[in-house]
Order: structure tokens, then sequence, then C-alpha cells
């Protein structure tokens, strides 16, 4: 197997592929492909290509249906860059309390000045600012980050309240039970002195923090958005700064209106950037790739149906990515065998483990109205 990579990828990660995988500098050679951020949308895959890991949780960089209908599965790494992030919003919150910024601004404009240790005394005050202890924070957004940023604000003595949509009983239980969960974002916003938001952008979710909810909030609200950049409409952001509504907007994605804008702190996409979590995404997604080579199981892709196919019943194991469309039973009448069909919306994806599979059978399915890809293991 030969594995294109499209950025710099740990090599904690690299290291951990076996025997029988090679790095390739070639985009026709490649049968894999590890990303960061490497833009996708036009790339043209040779049709050896079978799969695409990034390494991190963001996919906006990859044409996600397209792949899909080419029978090319998408990996990401959800939670492996988590703490990562949980910290940078845990030290957002303190640069948006704390003046650290304007006090470190004065200290190098003063540096040459010998009595600076005593004239320090009278200018701190300038830059005073307020605690996090006993405030609330509203979590908007329970997952990887969500609920390690709730644990760990409790940790600090705050009051903690959170929303998901989409609550299960897995995720409270990782919830520290101090933690309040909010019915509506609408009470979530009405008592929280910090709001952060940790959800996938999604047509439900951009623009959700406008003109509308901000109007919701308590007054000298501080947001913290280091999820995506769009889940915060800037121009109301803007308005409510400058009414201040918003005491702060701390966002991990500087655009042109947000890095020009006062009473943002915009940090230079920074959130999973660390060598602990580069390491973590590159082994998680290179685990994935191999896993997915060798038995044909999916696990966190974003495009294909998770599936835990285990080890070969048989000999060997046929795997067909086909339309949702295409049944079982079609499938069962070319290839009888032990057999595991899943599908996410118009994808369909089937194992079958058999004692042998010739030519003509797999070229039979190949030509199956609706298959898009036969790997055989």
């Amino acid at each position: 197997m030969k594995v294109l990579t499209l950025n710099q990828i740990s090599p904690v990660g690299l290291n951990r592929l076996p025997a029988g995988y090679e790095l390739t500098k070639d985009p026709a050679d490649a049968d894999l492909i590890l990303v960061r951020s490497a833009v996708m949308h036009d790339m043209v895959l040779p049709k050896q290509t079978i799969a695409v890991a990034r390494a991190g949780a963001g996919v906006n960089n990859i044409p996600l249906d397209v792949f899909a209908k080419q029978g090319v599965v998408v990996f990401n790494t959800p939670g492996a860059n988590a703490n990562a992030v949980k910290e940078l919003v845990i030290a957002g919150m303190l640069l948006a309390t704390r003046d650290i910024f304007g006090g470190i601004a004065w200290v190098k404009a003063n540096q040459t000045d010998p009595e600076i240790a005593k004239t320090v005394e009278k200018a701190k005050a300038a830059y005073g600012g307020t605690e996090i202890l006993g405030k609330t924070i509203g979590v908007i957004g329970l997952g990887a980050v969500g609920y390690q940023v709730a644990n760990s604000c409790h940790a600090l003595g705050m009051k903690v309240i959170g929303y998901d949509a989409f609550l299960s009983e897995a995720v409270k239980s990782r919830l520290h039970p101090d933690v309040v969960i909010a019915k509506t974002l609408d009470e979530l916003y009405s008592v929280s002195d910090f709001i952060t938001v940790h959800v996938p952008l999604l047509p439900d979710t951009k623009g959700m923090i406008n003109a509308k909810t901000i109007a919701l909030m308590k007054d000298g609200v501080i947001i913290l958005n280091f999820a995506r950049d769009i889940l915060v409409d800037d121009a109301a952001i803007k308005v409510a700064i400058e009414a201040k509504k918003v005491r702060k907007y701390v966002t991990d994605f500087p655009n042109p209106a947000s890095a020009a804008m006062d009473g943002v702190i915009a940090i230079p996409h920074l959130g999973a950037s660390t060598e602990e979590a580069e390491d973590n995404c590159a082994a998680m997604a290179v685990d994935q790739l191999v896993n997915y080579v060798s038995t044909g199981s999916i696990t966190n892709s974003v495009n294909y149906p998770f599936v835990d196919f285990g080890p070969k019943h048989r000999d060997v194991r046929v795997l067909i990515h086909h339309a949702s469309a295409v049944s079982g039973e079609q499938l069962d009448k070319i290839l009888s065998g032990i057999r595991v069909t899943k599908v996410k919306g118009e994808i369909g994806y089937t194992a079958i483990d058999v004692p042998s599979a010739d030519e003509a059978t797999l070229k039979t399915l190949e030509t199956l109205p609706g298959v898009v890809r036969i790997r055989v293991i």
C-alpha cells in the first residue's frame, strides 16, 4: 500500500504503518491519503485510492459526497485533539477577563525604564480584570471537546450549564453531576456569563450566534468560538461589542472582519496545534486506515456507515461499495456467504465472507448497477 501525505504528518503516526506500507510523493500512486488542512475539492483521485484519513476533526477541505460515490472512504479523528482545544478555550477565557495583552504591551513599551519595577505598580491599575470563579459558563455542544470544557470549568469553580441537541445517556455519564443540562438554548443564553460553542457546522448551526440570540444573552457576556468560524455572525458581534452587550469575542478563526475588530481576541487557529494533539491525530488516522485495509471495518468515517466486521469468517472477504438502493438479496444471488450490509443515506457498504471468489463472479458484481467498487481481502 502506498500512502500519500498532503501535509506534514507526525512521525508518531507514520511509524505505526506496518510492513507493506510505503510513503509516496506521487498522487498518481496513492492507495491511501493522509491529510490535515490541504484542500482536496479540485483533486482528482487515481482509481486505486480507497481511503482518505483526515488527521483532525473538521473535513470542510474534503469533498465527502464525491469521494463516497467513488467508493473512497473518508475518516477523521474526533476527540484526538480535544484536550488541546479545551486547554485553549480555558486560555481564551482568561485572556478575555484579564487584560494580559495590555499589560504585556505596557511592559514592552517601557522596557528601557530603569524604574520599571516601581512604575509598574502605578500602571497596572489600567490592566485589571475579573475572575472566573463563581461565574456561569454555557457550553453549547457536549461532544468530545464540549464535555471536557464543561468538566474543567466546573473544576475551576465555575457554574456550568450545557446544551446538546443530541444528548445521549453516554454523553451525560461523562459530565460532572453538577453540570446543569438546559432544555433550550434560550435558557442557556439567559444565565451565562460566558458562552462557548462546540458544535459542527450544519445548516441549522450556521450563524447561530446572531443579533437575535445575542439579544437573549446577559449584558457583558463573553463569547468563545473554537469550533467553526461561521457559527458566529461577525456583523452582529461588531454591533454587540460597540453597544457593550458583548464584552469580548474570542475566536480561533480570524477573518478580515474579526481580525480588525475592537473587542475581539483572534487566535490564529491554534486549537489543535500542540505536539500531543498532532501525534494523537496522526496515530488515530493511521490506525483507522490500517484497520480498514486489513479487515474492511470502518470507524469514524464521515461519508460511510460505521461497521465492525471483525475477523474473517471464511478465507475470503469481498467488500462491495454500492448505492443504498442495491439490496442484500441482489448481492446474495451473485455471491452467497456470510453477509453484513450497512447503509448511510445513499451509500451502501457490504462485506461477504466466502471460501473463495472467482474472477467471473467478481466481474458480475462489478457490473451490477449501483456498485462502484469491489475489494477483496
